[in-house]
Protein backbone atom coordinates (compact mmCIF):
# COMPACT_ATOMS: atom_id res chain seq x y z
CA UNK A 1 0.00 0.00 0.00
CA UNK A 2 1.15 3.56 -0.66
CA UNK A 3 2.60 5.23 2.41
CA UNK A 4 1.80 8.81 3.40
CA UNK A 5 3.65 10.71 6.12
CA UNK A 6 2.04 10.41 9.52
CA UNK A 7 0.53 13.29 11.45
CA UNK A 8 0.15 16.91 10.50
CA UNK A 9 1.23 18.93 13.50
CA UNK A 10 3.39 22.01 13.06
CA UNK A 11 5.92 21.39 15.83
CA UNK A 12 6.42 17.65 15.35
CA UNK A 13 7.42 17.70 11.71
CA UNK A 14 8.82 21.09 10.76
CA UNK A 15 12.46 21.23 9.71
CA UNK A 16 14.13 23.82 11.91
CA UNK A 17 15.76 25.70 9.05
CA UNK A 18 12.47 25.75 7.05
CA UNK A 19 9.97 26.42 9.84
CA UNK A 20 10.04 30.15 9.23
CA UNK A 21 8.48 29.64 5.79
CA UNK A 22 5.15 28.71 7.36
CA UNK A 23 5.26 30.83 10.48
CA UNK A 24 3.21 33.67 9.02
CA UNK A 25 0.14 31.55 8.32
CA UNK A 26 -2.90 32.72 10.31
CA UNK A 27 -5.87 30.71 9.02
CA UNK A 28 -5.57 27.24 10.54
CA UNK A 29 -4.98 23.87 8.82
CA UNK A 30 -5.05 23.52 5.06
CA UNK A 31 -8.14 21.73 3.70
CA UNK A 32 -8.02 19.50 0.62
CA UNK A 33 -10.23 19.09 -2.45
CA UNK A 34 -9.31 15.83 -4.19
CA UNK A 35 -9.33 16.12 -7.99
CA UNK A 36 -8.50 12.52 -8.96
CA UNK A 37 -11.88 11.47 -10.33
CA UNK A 38 -12.55 14.60 -12.37
CA UNK A 39 -9.54 16.71 -13.31
CA UNK A 40 -6.98 13.94 -12.85
CA UNK A 41 -9.02 11.66 -15.09
CA UNK A 42 -9.48 14.39 -17.68
CA UNK A 43 -5.90 15.67 -17.65
CA UNK A 44 -4.22 12.27 -17.70
CA UNK A 45 -6.73 9.79 -19.10
CA UNK A 46 -8.70 11.92 -21.57
CA UNK A 47 -11.84 11.90 -19.35
CA UNK A 48 -12.51 8.26 -20.30
CA UNK A 49 -10.46 6.28 -17.78
CA UNK A 50 -12.96 6.16 -14.92
CA UNK A 51 -16.17 4.13 -15.13
CA UNK A 52 -19.12 4.32 -12.75
CA UNK A 53 -17.96 1.18 -10.95
CA UNK A 54 -14.45 2.56 -10.52
CA UNK A 55 -15.70 5.91 -9.25
CA UNK A 56 -17.97 4.12 -6.81
CA UNK A 57 -15.12 2.06 -5.32
CA UNK A 58 -12.72 5.02 -5.16
CA UNK A 59 -15.36 7.29 -3.61
CA UNK A 60 -15.73 4.99 -0.60
CA UNK A 61 -12.05 5.45 0.19
CA UNK A 62 -12.05 9.17 -0.56
CA UNK A 63 -15.04 9.67 1.75
CA UNK A 64 -12.97 8.44 4.70
CA UNK A 65 -10.26 11.08 4.17
CA UNK A 66 -12.13 14.02 5.70
CA UNK A 67 -11.84 16.02 2.49
CA UNK A 68 -13.26 19.47 2.00
CA UNK A 69 -14.84 18.12 -1.21
CA UNK A 70 -14.37 15.67 -4.06
CA UNK A 71 -13.90 17.33 -7.46
CA UNK A 72 -16.12 14.72 -9.05
CA UNK A 73 -17.64 15.60 -12.39
CA UNK A 74 -18.41 17.98 -15.25
CA UNK A 75 -20.69 17.89 -18.24
CA UNK A 76 -17.69 16.61 -20.25
CA UNK A 77 -17.22 13.67 -17.90
CA UNK A 78 -20.88 12.79 -17.92
CA UNK A 79 -21.06 12.89 -21.72
CA UNK A 80 -17.87 10.79 -22.03
CA UNK A 81 -19.47 8.21 -19.76
CA UNK A 82 -22.40 7.97 -22.16
CA UNK A 83 -20.31 7.92 -25.33
CA UNK A 84 -17.44 5.64 -24.31
CA UNK A 85 -18.91 3.49 -21.53
CA UNK A 86 -22.66 3.50 -22.30
CA UNK A 87 -23.30 4.54 -18.72
CA UNK A 88 -26.25 6.55 -17.45
CA UNK A 89 -24.88 9.76 -15.90
CA UNK A 90 -27.64 9.95 -13.30
CA UNK A 91 -26.89 6.41 -12.17
CA UNK A 92 -23.22 7.38 -11.82
CA UNK A 93 -24.10 10.38 -9.66
CA UNK A 94 -26.47 8.35 -7.48
CA UNK A 95 -23.99 5.55 -6.89
CA UNK A 96 -21.09 7.82 -6.03
CA UNK A 97 -23.31 9.93 -3.76
CA UNK A 98 -24.28 6.76 -1.89
CA UNK A 99 -20.61 5.69 -1.70
CA UNK A 100 -19.44 9.05 -0.27
CA UNK A 101 -22.27 10.30 1.98
CA UNK A 102 -19.97 12.36 4.20
CA UNK A 103 -18.23 14.44 1.53
CA UNK A 104 -19.52 17.17 -0.76
CA UNK A 105 -19.37 16.14 -4.42
CA UNK A 106 -18.40 18.95 -6.74
CA UNK A 107 -19.09 19.71 -10.40
CA UNK A 108 -17.41 22.34 -12.51
CA UNK A 109 -19.16 24.52 -15.05
CA UNK A 110 -17.81 27.17 -17.35
CA UNK A 111 -21.07 29.04 -17.11
CA UNK A 112 -23.78 28.86 -19.74
CA UNK A 113 -22.91 25.44 -21.18
CA UNK A 114 -23.87 21.83 -20.52
CA UNK A 115 -22.33 19.01 -22.61
CA UNK A 116 -22.78 20.93 -25.87
CA UNK A 117 -20.28 23.59 -27.02
CA UNK A 118 -23.21 25.89 -27.71
CA UNK A 119 -24.42 28.31 -25.07
CA UNK A 120 -27.34 26.90 -23.13
CA UNK A 121 -30.54 28.81 -22.55
CA UNK A 122 -31.53 29.71 -19.00
CA UNK A 123 -34.17 26.97 -18.95
CA UNK A 124 -31.65 24.29 -20.00
CA UNK A 125 -28.95 25.56 -17.65
CA UNK A 126 -31.33 25.62 -14.71
CA UNK A 127 -32.50 22.11 -15.61
CA UNK A 128 -28.89 20.88 -15.67
CA UNK A 129 -28.16 22.45 -12.28
CA UNK A 130 -31.34 21.02 -10.81
CA UNK A 131 -30.53 17.50 -12.07
CA UNK A 132 -26.99 17.65 -10.66
CA UNK A 133 -28.29 18.76 -7.25
CA UNK A 134 -31.14 16.23 -7.31
CA UNK A 135 -28.61 13.43 -7.80
CA UNK A 136 -26.25 14.45 -5.03
CA UNK A 137 -23.80 16.93 -6.51
CA UNK A 138 -24.23 19.97 -4.30
CA UNK A 139 -20.98 21.93 -4.68
CA UNK A 140 -20.39 23.93 -7.86
CA UNK A 141 -17.20 25.47 -9.23
CA UNK A 142 -17.87 28.24 -11.74
CA UNK A 143 -14.94 28.95 -14.05
CA UNK A 144 -16.39 31.53 -16.45
CA UNK A 145 -14.00 31.53 -19.44
CA UNK A 146 -14.26 35.28 -20.09
CA UNK A 147 -14.00 36.09 -16.36
CA UNK A 148 -17.44 37.61 -16.91
CA UNK A 149 -18.41 38.78 -13.44
CA UNK A 150 -22.11 39.21 -14.14
CA UNK A 151 -22.42 35.79 -15.79
CA UNK A 152 -20.66 34.12 -12.86
CA UNK A 153 -22.95 35.77 -10.33
CA UNK A 154 -26.02 34.88 -12.37
CA UNK A 155 -25.11 31.18 -12.54
CA UNK A 156 -24.26 31.22 -8.82
CA UNK A 157 -27.73 32.53 -8.02
CA UNK A 158 -29.37 29.89 -10.21
CA UNK A 159 -27.29 27.16 -8.57
CA UNK A 160 -28.45 28.17 -5.11
CA UNK A 161 -32.06 28.36 -6.28
CA UNK A 162 -31.81 24.87 -7.82
CA UNK A 163 -30.40 23.18 -4.72
CA UNK A 164 -26.62 23.61 -4.48
CA UNK A 165 -25.20 23.95 -0.97
CA UNK A 166 -21.87 25.55 -1.85
CA UNK A 167 -20.90 27.73 -4.81
CA UNK A 168 -17.24 28.51 -5.52
CA UNK A 169 -16.61 31.35 -7.97
CA UNK A 170 -13.46 31.22 -10.03
CA UNK A 171 -10.97 33.95 -10.81
CA UNK A 172 -9.53 32.31 -13.92
CA UNK A 173 -5.84 33.08 -14.32
CA UNK A 174 -3.96 33.54 -17.56
CA UNK A 175 -1.05 35.52 -18.95
CA UNK A 176 -1.41 37.71 -22.01
CA UNK A 177 -0.73 41.27 -23.15
CA UNK A 178 -4.33 42.23 -22.27
CA UNK A 179 -5.17 40.54 -18.93
CA UNK A 180 -4.54 42.48 -15.72
CA UNK A 181 -4.44 41.85 -11.98
CA UNK A 182 -6.86 44.74 -11.52
CA UNK A 183 -9.58 42.68 -13.23
CA UNK A 184 -8.78 39.62 -11.12
CA UNK A 185 -8.94 41.59 -7.87
CA UNK A 186 -12.15 43.42 -8.81
CA UNK A 187 -13.85 40.12 -9.64
CA UNK A 188 -12.69 38.52 -6.39
CA UNK A 189 -14.03 41.44 -4.37
CA UNK A 190 -17.39 41.25 -6.14
CA UNK A 191 -17.66 37.52 -5.48
CA UNK A 192 -16.76 38.00 -1.83
CA UNK A 193 -19.66 40.42 -1.49
CA UNK A 194 -22.21 38.22 -3.28
CA UNK A 195 -24.47 36.23 -0.90
CA UNK A 196 -24.98 33.49 -3.52
CA UNK A 197 -21.22 32.78 -3.59
CA UNK A 198 -19.70 30.90 -0.65
CA UNK A 199 -16.05 30.81 -1.69
CA UNK A 200 -13.59 32.18 -4.21
CA UNK A 201 -10.92 30.19 -5.98
CA UNK A 202 -7.92 31.11 -8.06
CA UNK A 203 -8.10 28.74 -11.02
CA UNK A 204 -4.90 28.27 -13.00
CA UNK A 205 -5.92 25.86 -15.79
CA UNK A 206 -2.66 26.18 -17.72
CA UNK A 207 -0.36 25.84 -14.73
CA UNK A 208 0.96 29.31 -15.54
CA UNK A 209 1.46 30.70 -12.06
CA UNK A 210 5.07 31.34 -11.07
CA UNK A 211 6.64 32.06 -7.69
CA UNK A 212 6.73 35.85 -8.27
CA UNK A 213 3.11 35.87 -9.48
CA UNK A 214 1.90 33.90 -6.44
CA UNK A 215 3.84 36.19 -4.11
CA UNK A 216 2.18 39.21 -5.70
CA UNK A 217 -1.33 38.00 -6.56
CA UNK A 218 -2.36 35.79 -3.62
CA UNK A 219 -1.89 38.53 -0.96
CA UNK A 220 -3.94 40.90 -3.12
CA UNK A 221 -6.74 38.33 -3.35
CA UNK A 222 -6.50 37.55 0.34
CA UNK A 223 -6.87 41.26 1.13
CA UNK A 224 -10.29 41.47 -0.57
CA UNK A 225 -11.65 37.95 0.13
CA UNK A 226 -12.93 37.27 3.65
CA UNK A 227 -14.53 33.98 2.57
CA UNK A 228 -12.46 30.80 2.17
CA UNK A 229 -9.97 31.12 -0.67
CA UNK A 230 -8.94 28.09 -2.74
CA UNK A 231 -6.18 27.41 -5.26
CA UNK A 232 -6.42 25.06 -8.24
CA UNK A 233 -3.37 24.68 -10.48
CA UNK A 234 -1.71 22.08 -12.71
CA UNK A 235 1.81 20.67 -12.67
CA UNK A 236 2.12 21.21 -16.43
CA UNK A 237 5.17 23.46 -16.02
CA UNK A 238 6.61 21.63 -13.02
CA UNK A 239 6.05 24.63 -10.73
CA UNK A 240 2.73 23.96 -8.99
CA UNK A 241 4.04 21.70 -6.21
CA UNK A 242 6.33 24.48 -4.99
CA UNK A 243 3.68 27.16 -5.52
CA UNK A 244 1.19 25.25 -3.34
CA UNK A 245 3.65 25.46 -0.45
CA UNK A 246 4.11 29.17 -1.07
CA UNK A 247 0.34 29.74 -1.29
CA UNK A 248 -0.27 27.83 1.93
CA UNK A 249 2.17 30.16 3.71
CA UNK A 250 0.24 33.12 2.25
CA UNK A 251 -3.06 32.02 3.86
CA UNK A 252 -4.76 30.10 1.07
CA UNK A 253 -7.41 27.97 2.84
CA UNK A 254 -7.94 25.07 0.43
CA UNK A 255 -5.63 23.34 -2.07
CA UNK A 256 -6.74 21.07 -4.92
CA UNK A 257 -4.62 17.92 -5.21
CA UNK A 258 -4.66 14.49 -6.84
CA UNK A 259 -3.72 11.07 -5.50
CA UNK A 260 -1.40 8.35 -6.77
CA UNK A 261 -1.60 7.84 -10.54
CA UNK A 262 -4.12 10.67 -10.97
CA UNK A 263 -1.73 13.41 -9.89
CA UNK A 264 1.27 15.15 -11.46
CA UNK A 265 1.84 15.27 -15.23
CA UNK A 266 -0.70 17.78 -16.52
CA UNK A 267 -2.97 17.20 -13.51
CA UNK A 268 -2.69 18.58 -9.95
CA UNK A 269 0.17 18.18 -7.47
CA UNK A 270 0.04 14.96 -5.45
CA UNK A 271 -1.33 15.03 -1.93
CA UNK A 272 1.44 12.61 -0.95
CA UNK A 273 4.21 15.13 -1.63
CA UNK A 274 2.20 18.15 -0.50
CA UNK A 275 2.01 16.56 2.97
CA UNK A 276 5.77 16.07 3.05
CA UNK A 277 6.35 19.65 1.96
CA UNK A 278 3.90 21.26 4.37
CA UNK A 279 5.12 19.09 7.24
CA UNK A 280 8.61 20.41 6.55
CA UNK A 281 7.52 24.03 7.05
CA UNK A 282 5.13 23.32 9.91
CA UNK A 283 1.74 23.92 8.23
CA UNK A 284 -0.88 21.35 9.29
CA UNK A 285 -3.22 19.65 6.81
CA UNK A 286 -6.69 18.49 7.85
CA UNK A 287 -6.85 15.07 6.18
CA UNK A 288 -6.84 11.42 7.30
CA UNK A 289 -3.54 10.11 5.98
CA UNK A 290 -4.25 6.41 6.45
CA UNK A 291 -7.49 6.79 4.49
CA UNK A 292 -5.59 8.76 1.83
CA UNK A 293 -3.10 5.90 1.48
CA UNK A 294 -5.95 3.43 0.99
CA UNK A 295 -7.60 5.68 -1.60
CA UNK A 296 -4.31 6.09 -3.48
CA UNK A 297 -3.83 2.32 -3.56
CA UNK A 298 -7.34 1.87 -4.98
CA UNK A 299 -6.52 4.33 -7.77
CA UNK A 300 -3.23 2.51 -8.43
CA UNK A 301 -5.16 -0.77 -8.77
CA UNK A 302 -7.49 0.86 -11.28
CA UNK A 303 -4.56 2.23 -13.29
CA UNK A 304 -2.70 -1.10 -13.32
CA UNK A 305 -5.79 -3.15 -14.19
CA UNK A 306 -6.60 -0.92 -17.17
CA UNK A 307 -3.04 -0.32 -18.37
CA UNK A 308 -3.48 3.42 -17.83
CA UNK A 309 -0.36 5.56 -17.50
CA UNK A 310 0.18 7.38 -14.22
CA UNK A 311 1.01 11.05 -14.05
CA UNK A 312 4.70 11.66 -13.54
CA UNK A 313 6.47 14.60 -11.93
CA UNK A 314 7.19 17.24 -14.55
CA UNK A 315 10.52 18.94 -15.07
CA UNK A 316 10.39 22.70 -14.83
CA UNK A 317 9.26 23.74 -18.31
CA UNK A 318 8.37 27.27 -19.34
CA UNK A 319 7.30 26.08 -22.78
CA UNK A 320 3.73 25.73 -21.55
CA UNK A 321 3.70 29.50 -20.94
CA UNK A 322 3.95 29.87 -24.71
CA UNK A 323 1.07 27.65 -25.89
CA UNK A 324 -0.94 27.79 -22.59
CA UNK A 325 -2.92 24.64 -23.43
CA UNK A 326 -4.43 23.59 -20.07
CA UNK A 327 -3.91 20.20 -18.45
CA UNK A 328 -7.38 18.84 -19.18
CA UNK A 329 -7.27 20.01 -22.78
CA UNK A 330 -3.80 18.50 -23.28
CA UNK A 331 -5.08 15.08 -22.25
CA UNK A 332 -8.09 15.40 -24.55
CA UNK A 333 -5.99 16.72 -27.44
CA UNK A 334 -3.56 13.82 -27.19
CA UNK A 335 -6.45 11.35 -27.19
CA UNK A 336 -8.21 12.98 -30.13
CA UNK A 337 -5.04 13.17 -32.25
CA UNK A 338 -4.28 9.53 -31.49
CA UNK A 339 -7.82 8.51 -32.46
CA UNK A 340 -7.33 9.98 -35.94
CA UNK A 341 -3.75 8.75 -36.33
CA UNK A 342 -2.12 12.19 -35.99
CA UNK A 343 -0.37 11.95 -32.61
CA UNK A 344 2.88 13.16 -34.19
CA UNK A 345 1.24 16.50 -35.08
CA UNK A 346 0.95 17.60 -31.45
CA UNK A 347 4.03 19.92 -31.47
CA UNK A 348 2.83 21.66 -34.65
CA UNK A 349 -0.68 22.04 -33.22
CA UNK A 350 0.68 23.55 -30.00
CA UNK A 351 2.73 26.06 -32.00
CA UNK A 352 -0.31 27.00 -34.02
CA UNK A 353 -2.36 27.41 -30.82
CA UNK A 354 -0.15 30.38 -29.98
CA UNK A 355 -1.01 32.12 -33.24
CA UNK A 356 -4.71 31.28 -33.12
CA UNK A 357 -5.09 32.52 -29.55
CA UNK A 358 -3.55 35.87 -30.51
CA UNK A 359 -5.78 36.05 -33.61
CA UNK A 360 -8.89 35.53 -31.45
CA UNK A 361 -8.08 38.28 -28.93
CA UNK A 362 -6.30 36.17 -26.30
CA UNK A 363 -9.20 34.13 -24.89
CA UNK A 364 -8.36 32.41 -21.61
CA UNK A 365 -7.30 28.86 -22.39
CA UNK A 366 -10.02 27.13 -20.42
CA UNK A 367 -13.05 25.08 -21.54
CA UNK A 368 -14.60 25.74 -24.01
CA UNK A 369 -12.17 28.31 -25.50
CA UNK A 370 -9.12 26.07 -25.27
CA UNK A 371 -11.01 23.52 -27.37
CA UNK A 372 -11.97 26.22 -29.89
CA UNK A 373 -8.35 27.32 -30.21
CA UNK A 374 -7.12 23.73 -30.39
CA UNK A 375 -9.63 22.74 -33.07
CA UNK A 376 -8.80 25.76 -35.22
CA UNK A 377 -5.08 25.15 -34.74
CA UNK A 378 -5.43 21.55 -35.93
CA UNK A 379 -7.43 22.64 -38.98
CA UNK A 380 -4.79 25.26 -39.80
CA UNK A 381 -1.98 22.71 -39.49
CA UNK A 382 -3.77 20.25 -41.78
CA UNK A 383 -4.62 23.05 -44.22
CA UNK A 384 -0.95 24.06 -44.47
CA UNK A 385 0.07 20.44 -45.10
CA UNK A 386 -2.36 20.29 -48.03
CA UNK A 387 -1.26 23.64 -49.50
CA UNK A 388 -4.24 25.66 -48.25
CA UNK A 389 -4.33 28.90 -46.30
CA UNK A 390 -4.81 29.19 -42.57
CA UNK A 391 -8.50 29.59 -41.70
CA UNK A 392 -9.52 27.99 -44.99
CA UNK A 393 -11.78 25.89 -42.74
CA UNK A 394 -13.37 27.37 -39.62
CA UNK A 395 -15.46 25.27 -37.21
CA UNK A 396 -18.86 26.52 -36.12
CA UNK A 397 -17.66 27.12 -32.57
CA UNK A 398 -14.97 29.56 -33.76
CA UNK A 399 -17.50 31.27 -36.03
CA UNK A 400 -19.79 31.79 -33.05
CA UNK A 401 -16.88 33.04 -30.95
CA UNK A 402 -15.87 35.63 -33.54
CA UNK A 403 -19.50 36.70 -33.91
CA UNK A 404 -19.60 37.45 -30.18
CA UNK A 405 -21.90 34.67 -29.03
CA UNK A 406 -19.62 33.87 -26.07
CA UNK A 407 -18.92 37.45 -25.03
CA UNK A 408 -16.16 39.90 -25.85
CA UNK A 409 -12.54 38.83 -25.42
CA UNK A 410 -10.11 41.07 -23.57
CA UNK A 411 -8.12 41.76 -26.75
CA UNK A 412 -9.14 42.64 -30.33
CA UNK A 413 -9.83 39.87 -32.83
CA UNK A 414 -7.65 39.95 -35.94
CA UNK A 415 -9.53 41.90 -38.67
CA UNK A 416 -8.64 39.30 -41.32
CA UNK A 417 -10.20 36.56 -39.21
CA UNK A 418 -13.32 38.67 -38.69
CA UNK A 419 -13.54 39.23 -42.44
CA UNK A 420 -13.12 35.53 -43.23
CA UNK A 421 -15.81 34.58 -40.74
CA UNK A 422 -18.32 37.17 -41.93
CA UNK A 423 -17.79 36.08 -45.54
CA UNK A 424 -18.85 32.53 -44.71
CA UNK A 425 -22.44 31.63 -45.66
CA UNK A 426 -22.51 29.63 -42.44
CA UNK A 427 -21.97 32.82 -40.42
CA UNK A 428 -25.38 34.19 -41.42
CA UNK A 429 -27.04 30.92 -40.40
CA UNK A 430 -25.31 30.82 -37.02
CA UNK A 431 -25.89 34.50 -36.27
CA UNK A 432 -29.64 34.17 -36.11
CA UNK A 433 -30.93 34.68 -32.56
CA UNK A 434 -31.56 31.36 -30.84
CA UNK A 435 -35.15 30.79 -29.82
CA UNK A 436 -35.52 30.66 -26.03
CA UNK A 437 -37.85 27.75 -25.34
CA UNK A 438 -39.56 27.12 -22.03
CA UNK A 439 -39.14 23.81 -20.25
CA UNK A 440 -42.72 22.89 -21.15
CA UNK A 441 -42.01 23.57 -24.83
CA UNK A 442 -38.82 21.49 -24.70
CA UNK A 443 -40.75 18.63 -23.12
CA UNK A 444 -43.39 18.80 -25.85
CA UNK A 445 -40.85 18.90 -28.70
CA UNK A 446 -38.67 16.04 -27.50
CA UNK A 447 -41.52 13.84 -26.33
CA UNK A 448 -43.10 14.22 -29.78
CA UNK A 449 -39.77 13.38 -31.44
CA UNK A 450 -39.19 10.28 -29.32
CA UNK A 451 -42.82 9.20 -29.04
CA UNK A 452 -42.87 8.77 -25.26
CA UNK A 453 -43.08 10.69 -22.01
CA UNK A 454 -39.74 11.88 -20.62
CA UNK A 455 -38.52 12.47 -17.10
CA UNK A 456 -36.53 15.65 -16.54
CA UNK A 457 -33.35 13.55 -16.54
CA UNK A 458 -34.24 11.99 -19.89
CA UNK A 459 -35.27 15.36 -21.31
CA UNK A 460 -31.94 16.98 -20.48
CA UNK A 461 -29.98 14.17 -22.14
CA UNK A 462 -32.28 14.29 -25.17
CA UNK A 463 -31.58 18.02 -25.54
CA UNK A 464 -27.79 17.83 -25.37
CA UNK A 465 -26.79 14.38 -26.69
CA UNK A 466 -27.52 12.57 -29.98
CA UNK A 467 -29.89 9.63 -30.00
CA UNK A 468 -27.18 7.35 -31.45
CA UNK A 469 -25.32 7.71 -28.14
CA UNK A 470 -28.35 7.58 -25.87
CA UNK A 471 -30.02 4.47 -27.34
CA UNK A 472 -27.02 2.17 -26.63
CA UNK A 473 -26.71 3.66 -23.15
CA UNK A 474 -30.32 2.90 -22.29
CA UNK A 475 -30.02 -0.58 -23.80
CA UNK A 476 -26.89 -1.36 -21.78
CA UNK A 477 -28.67 -1.27 -18.43
CA UNK A 478 -26.96 -0.62 -15.08
CA UNK A 479 -23.23 -0.01 -15.13
CA UNK A 480 -21.22 -2.99 -13.85
CA UNK A 481 -19.50 -2.92 -10.49
CA UNK A 482 -15.71 -2.81 -10.60
CA UNK A 483 -13.11 -5.01 -8.97
CA UNK A 484 -9.35 -5.10 -9.49
CA UNK A 485 -9.73 -8.16 -11.73
CA UNK A 486 -12.08 -6.38 -14.16
CA UNK A 487 -11.09 -4.36 -17.17
CA UNK A 488 -12.60 -1.29 -18.73
CA UNK A 489 -15.58 -1.53 -21.09
CA UNK A 490 -13.69 0.42 -23.71
CA UNK A 491 -10.60 -0.38 -25.70
CA UNK A 492 -8.58 -3.54 -25.93
CA UNK A 493 -9.51 -6.00 -23.19
CA UNK A 494 -13.03 -4.63 -22.72
CA UNK A 495 -15.65 -6.81 -21.05
CA UNK A 496 -18.19 -7.63 -23.77
CA UNK A 497 -21.77 -8.69 -23.28
CA UNK A 498 -23.07 -9.21 -26.83
CA UNK A 499 -21.92 -9.73 -30.40
CA UNK A 500 -21.94 -6.03 -31.27
CA UNK A 501 -19.64 -4.98 -28.43
CA UNK A 502 -17.39 -7.92 -29.29
CA UNK A 503 -17.05 -6.71 -32.87
CA UNK A 504 -16.32 -3.16 -31.72
CA UNK A 505 -13.68 -4.34 -29.26
CA UNK A 506 -11.97 -6.60 -31.78
CA UNK A 507 -11.85 -3.80 -34.34
CA UNK A 508 -9.66 -1.80 -31.94
CA UNK A 509 -7.08 -4.60 -31.64
CA UNK A 510 -3.93 -4.27 -33.79
CA UNK A 511 -2.44 -6.71 -36.31
CA UNK A 512 -5.24 -9.18 -37.04
CA UNK A 513 -6.67 -10.25 -40.41
CA UNK A 514 -9.16 -13.12 -39.82
CA UNK A 515 -11.10 -14.23 -36.74
CA UNK A 516 -13.61 -17.03 -36.29
CA UNK A 517 -15.17 -17.13 -32.83
CA UNK A 518 -18.12 -18.91 -31.25
CA UNK A 519 -19.95 -16.48 -28.92
CA UNK A 520 -22.67 -18.36 -27.03
CA UNK A 521 -25.01 -19.68 -29.71
CA UNK A 522 -23.62 -17.30 -32.31
CA UNK A 523 -20.66 -17.82 -34.60
CA UNK A 524 -18.77 -14.67 -35.60
CA UNK A 525 -16.45 -14.55 -38.60
CA UNK A 526 -14.52 -11.34 -39.17
CA UNK A 527 -12.11 -10.29 -41.90
CA UNK A 528 -10.27 -6.99 -41.81
CA UNK A 529 -9.72 -5.46 -45.29
CA UNK A 530 -6.11 -4.90 -46.27
CA UNK A 531 -4.91 -1.33 -46.77
CA UNK A 532 -4.66 -2.03 -50.49
CA UNK A 533 -8.34 -2.95 -50.75
CA UNK A 534 -9.59 -0.31 -48.33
Amino acid sequence: MSELPEGSGRSAHAAAHLAGMGSGRTRGPIRIVDTSLRDGNQSLWGATGITTGMAEVAARELDAMGLDAIDFTSSTHLSMGVKFHREDPWERLDRVTAAAPGTLLSAITTGMRFMSWEKASESVMRLALRMLARHGVTRLHIAEPMNDRDATRRVAQWAKQEGFERVVAGVVFTESPVHTDERYIANAAAYDADPAIDRVYLKDPGGLLTAPRVADLVPQLRAVVSKPLELHSHTTTGAASQLYVQAAALDIDVLHTGLGPLSNGTAQPSLEHLLINLDAIGIPVDVDREAAARAAETLWRIARSQGLAAGEPTEFDLGAHVHQVPGGMMGTLRRQLSEIGLADRLPAVLDECVRVRADLGYPIMVTPFSQFVGSQALMNVLAAESGQERYSRIPDEVVRFVLGHFGTPEGPIDPDVISRVRDLPRAAELDRPAEELSLAELHRIHEARLGRALTEEELLLAIVLPEEQLAPMYAAGPAPAWSSGARSVTGAGRVVTDAQTFIEAVDELPRWRHLNVRFGEARISLTRPSEESA
